[in-house]
């Protein structure tokens, strides 16, 4: 019986192995068929630990960016070149103090090359008006995006 070249991903290190391995396939752009097939299951492979390990879903939108800007060793003005708003909006957004307007929730996907969703999901304000109050906050509620 011969053994499997791949096999389902079950670690960290198997999965980063096999995404380095996957990007060098892609990226020596081989015409050959049985290239093909390992790129294809090893996409497959990648995205079923992708789904099963992934969990941007319960990560308010604004822990996601500062997430991003830590793995992309971006700072605050990079944003703010980015995204051409302020750097006092952007100061407001990362404290928790504004929400996340469309246009920026666009370029931010756009940036981190992830879905929109990622940055449409409500989360808690701070607003200075309550912070007297205990537990005193608004919440930042889903928007309605276009496609761009």
């Amino acid at each position: 019986m011969a053994t499997l070249t791949y096999k389902v991903i079950k670690s960290k290190a198997q999965y980063k192995e096999y995404s380095n391995l996957l990007e060098r396939f892609v990226f020596t752009g081989s015409n050959d068929r049985n290239k093909k097939d390992e790129i294809a299951l090893l996409t497959l492979l990648i995205e079923k630990w992708d789904s099963e390990h992934n969990r941007f879903a319960e990560v308010d939108p604004i822990r996601l960016l500062h997430s991003f800007m830590n793995d992309h060793e971006m700072k605050a003005k990079d944003l703010v070149e980015f995204l051409e708003v302020s750097k006092g909006y952007v100061s407001d957004i990362l404290h928790y103090k504004k929400g996340l307007s469309k246009e920026v929730i666009r370029k931010l996907a756009g940036h981190f090359k992830v879905s929109q969703e990622a940055f449409n999901r409500p989360y808690k304000l701070v607003v200075a008006e309550n912070a007297r109050f205990r537990n005193a906050s608004v919440m930042n509620t889903k928007k309605e995006l276009v496609n761009a």
